[in-house]
């Protein structure tokens, strides 16, 4: 009896785990009771990658509803359908932060402390709106790309391979914000945990996913901003970390397409 309820207690922590992941990257509402300590949304990261899987699931099923309902259905229709839901399914929440740090980017002047007062602003500036246009362009062409050659299965894994790299970015980079919610992340996070999601991921996507230049122009764009984040900030807030996300799923949409 004690055996199958200590099972029982751990398979509830991690619902609950799940449940506080999918209620912050998605708009999906979820049974949550309770108050909510720090190491639990922590802990949380480890079901960011299952969320996304979760989301490249629901973006599949889409596809494949409208296809049932009518074969005649123009891949950019199908395309424009699909990135709408994507976008909604989250709350453009990543979207906001890519917003937000290209405002803060061009606006900062290579300032660090103007650069983060930026971030902060709520509006957004024209030179964010124009980036999430061009995002959402490079995204909607190569969705209507992939449905044309009939390659949209790999809409399942490429959110949750942008998500596993949340993970990479809080292993390997310094959150700059000491009151900021990413804190919070890098002081409860596991490491090994994260460190040992992120390898699992790693295998099921080799053995699922063929695309490998979509993997290795994501890893190399994560790079690539990290970078830009370090000599500029000195490490990452939770605006860079949205940015890196959304550049990210449109760099692996891009590499799909060699």
């Amino acid at each position: 009896m004690k055996i199958q309820y200590e099972y029982s207690d751990a398979m509830k922590n991690l619902l609950r785990s799940f449940y506080l992941a999918l209620s912050f990257l998605t708009r999906i509402p979820v049974p949550l009771k309770g108050d909510i300590s720090q190491q639990e949304i922590a802990q949380s990261m480890l079901f960011y990658p299952a969320v996304g899987l979760l989301i490249g699931i629901i973006l599949w099923l889409i596809i494949h509803i409208l296809l049932f309902v009518s074969s005649a259905f123009p891949p950019g229709v199908i395309a424009a359908i699909e990135l709408t839901v994507w976008v909604l399914l989250t709350g453009g929440l990543h979207l906001d932060g890519l917003a937000d740090s290209a405002d803060a980017w061009i606006g900062g002047q290579n300032n660090r402390i103007r650069t983060l007062e930026i971030m902060k602003d709520p509006y957004c500036g024209p030179i964010g709106v124009t980036i999430i246009m061009l995002l959402l362009l490079i995204k909607w062409s190569s969705l209507s790309f992939l449905l044309k050659t009939g390659h949209s299965a790999f809409i399942l894994v490429i959110p949750m391979l942008s998500r596993s790299m949340i993970l990479v970015l809080f292993m390997s980079t310094e959150y700059v914000r000491e009151n900021g919610l990413g804190a919070v992340f890098m002081e409860e996070l596991p490491d090994d945990k994260a460190l040992w999601t992120v390898l699992i991921v790693a295998l099921l996507l080799s053995l699922i996913l063929t695309g490998w230049w979509s993997i290795i122009l994501m890893s190399g764009v994560i790079y690539g901003l990290r970078i830009l984040m370090i000599k500029r900030l000195g490490g990452m807030t939770g605006d860079t970390i949205g940015a890196s996300v959304e550049i990210a799923e449109a760099a692996a949409l891009i590499g799909l397409l060699f």
